[in-house]
């Protein structure tokens, strides 16, 4: 049964955002930049996205927190959907040095510039396209803050791969709960297509077959 986390949402609440800022710095130019996906997405200006991704070990308290609640083995399979530079990725493997790692990302960028421990396990592969893996294959699948990028019949199929090749499934999603949310979202997205509430996001999830857990993550 699918189950509401609270994983991710800790560390999205550390960041400070300048909601009104963003909104008028040019927004619409920055999107088309931001879509890119490339080295101004990653590293460039805040204004274009992440300001400087760069490996902090942030996500060493994610792993471990996911290992210890679908109770991945020493020789677990996973798989990160919308992978970046593959940082919770190595955190995974620090932690369990056998397990078997993979993650697709559409960014050749954010893959060519990954953490170099993980880099031969990243691929480019979109996440809407069928995935070369067999029904089931992965003891964990992941996606954190990538299939609310995707067109509504992206995600559809999406849902549907992840469901397939995973055992357990976990989710993260931009989503909001009242106005204020919405119209901080929508000043702070550069990529999200899809602004949805937490009701519209279980009704999708039902109506396509999504069985795993999921988080939302607010811009309050």
């Amino acid at each position: 049964m699918s189950e509401l986390l609270n994983i991710i949402t800790p560390l999205h609440k550390k960041a400070e955002r300048d909601y009104i800022g963003r909104m008028n710095d040019n927004k619409v130019e920055c999107m088309k930049i931001a879509k890119k996906y490339g080295r101004e997405f990653w590293d460039g200006d805040r204004r274009y996205g992440y300001g400087g991704y760069k490996y902090d070990g942030r996500y060493k308290p994610i792993a471990e927190k996911l290992i210890e609640k679908y109770n991945i083995p020493e020789h677990g399979k996973i798989i990160d959907i919308g992978c970046a530079k593959g940082f919770l990725l190595y955190e995974f493997k620090k932690i369990l040095p056998e397990c078997e790692i993979s993650g697709m990302d559409i960014s050749r960028y954010a893959v060519d510039n990954a953490k170099e421990e993980v880099r031969p396990d990243l691929f480019i592969h979109k996440a809407q396209e069928p995935y070369k893996f067999k029904d089931n294959e992965f003891d964990l699948v992941l996606s954190l803050g990538t299939l609310h990028n995707l067109m509504i019949y992206e995600l559809k199929s999406a849902l549907r791969e992840i469901e397939r090749v995973g055992k357990n499934k976990y989710i993260v999603v931009e989503s909001y709960r009242n106005d204020n949310e919405l119209f901080n979202l929508q000043c702070w997205a550069l990529t999200c297509s899809l602004f949805l509430t937490p009701d519209q996001w279980i009704w999708l999830f039902k109506e396509w077959g999504y069985t795993g857990d999921y988080e939302f993550i607010y811009f309050e």
